[in-house]
């Protein structure tokens, strides 16, 4: 008779999902928004603090009296600043995905 290797890697699999669930349950500062991760740093550039300065600023506008078309031309300001500040803050990201890919293959080799 040969032996059945589908159970032991199905239940290898469950196990690494599991896993992964578990530590997607707590929360990390990588589901925060941009802003609140620059304000928790210490910025050290003049860029960064000019950023923040009008990030600050467009927040505490009062929008209730704008016209729509100054709402979206300040949504579109809002996303800039959030790409260059995410652009200053540097770093590497992978997604999910790309992480099980990369332990399945350090796993098979």
């Amino acid at each position: 008779m040969k032996k059945n290797i589908c159970f032991p890697l199905a239940a290898f699999v469950l196990a690494l999902f599991m896993s992964i669930n578990v530590s997607a349950a707590n929360p990390t500062t990588a589901t925060e928004a941009p802003a609140k991760i620059a304000e928790k740093e210490k910025v050290e550039s003049a860029e960064a603090k000019a950023i923040m300065a009008r990030l600050e600023e467009i927040k505490a506008m009062d929008k209730s009296e704008m016209t729509s078309k100054e709402k979206r031309q300040l949504r579109k300001e809002v996303r800039t600043l959030k790409t260059q500040m995410a652009q200053l803050g540097g770093g590497v990201y992978i997604s999910a995905g790309a992480l099980i890919v990369i332990l399945l293959l350090i796993l098979l080799l």
